[in-house]
């Protein structure tokens, strides 16, 4: 076996078997073949065998290239996926990754749009696209991110056995768990309203959100066209497709949602993962304080 073998062998695993995300897949694939290469690794049970000291190196070599302790950690988390993937090809009893401790990171809190900004963000989308049914696409997938709390990945691997679009979505999210989210009513307009207009045939085996082609809408392609709103409107750089989410989940928790509803609605595994939005919400709280109380403005 080849190591292309080996690393086709990789995506497989990460696309069909973990339905990682399309930028998941290639982020992990990328980094098991700099380990290959790097290590001369040409087999599964060299890889399955690598002590960890040998990924310590390896690790330090790419920190020695620049890589930001976000990034050493997200390769870290990336190799020992795939040192485990390799001990259980190569069938080994054990199928644990040697243990490795990551670099701590700092975690930043997300920045959430206003309301009107967000529904002004895919509004403007809307109005600066090339094509009628572009722009009706394109403030659809926004709207499922804001309105819905969807990931980018989930809008777009929606498909068209998913319509028509009722109150409840059932949601496919990280590891392949399902979620049912209800839809607002602007939200099953938009997207009827780009069904309406879209050229390509959306057969339940299609993917719902076509690109400019027929292919599916890629998230790069959703990401240039908010930026280029986000520029018409003045906003932040902040204000990406990912930052609608974080919105969602702020705003929702702000008018008094609880944690446990809210985690069930991100599709969190972990409410861990879901309670940082109660520091994002005090910290908005705290920012207005000091620009409203008179003793501020002292």
């Amino acid at each position: 076996m080849t190591s292309a073998d080996m690393l086709a062998a990789w995506h497989d695993h990460l696309a069909l078997g973990l339905r990682r995300s399309p930028h998941t897949v290639r982020a992990y694939g990328t980094a098991a073949q700099r380990l290959l290469t790097r290590m001369d690794l040409a087999t599964w049970d060299e890889v399955a065998r690598m002590p960890a000291t040998r990924l310590r190196t390896h690790l330090a070599s790419r920190r020695a290239d620049g890589l930001s302790n976000a990034s050493a950690a997200r390769e870290l988390s990336a190799l020992k996926g795939f040192i485990a993937f390799a001990r259980a090809q190569a069938g080994h009893a054990v199928s644990e990754p040697p243990r490795l401790r990551g670099p701590r990171i700092a975690k930043g809190l997300p920045r959430p749009v206003t309301p009107d900004d967000a529904v002004g963000l895919a509004d403007t989308v809307a109005e600066l696209a090339s094509d009628d049914w572009i722009g009706a696409r394109d403030r659809a997938v926004l709207l499922l991110l804001y309105g819905a709390g969807l990931r980018i990945a989930e809008a777009l691997s929606l498909t068209g056995a998913d319509l028509p679009l009722g109150e409840r979505l059932t949601v496919t999210g990280k590891g392949g768990k399902q979620r049912v989210v209800p839809l607002l009513p602007i939200i099953r307009e938009a997207v009827a309203d780009y069904v309406a207009r879209c050229p390509w045939p959306l057969t339940q085996s299609d993917p719902l959100f076509r690109g400019a082609k027929g292919g599916a809408l890629s998230q790069g392609v959703l990401q240039k066209a908010t930026a280029r709103a986000r520029r018409a409107l003045g906003l932040p750089d902040s204000a990406t497709p990912h930052a609608l989410r974080h919105s969602f989940a702020t705003h929702l928790l702000g008018a008094g949602a609880d944690l446990r509803s809210l985690q069930e609605l991100l599709g969190h595994a972990s409410l861990g993962s879901t309670q940082i939005y109660t520091k994002v919400d005090a910290a908005t709280l705290l920012d207005t304080y000091r620009k409203a109380h008179p003793r501020e403005q002292d």
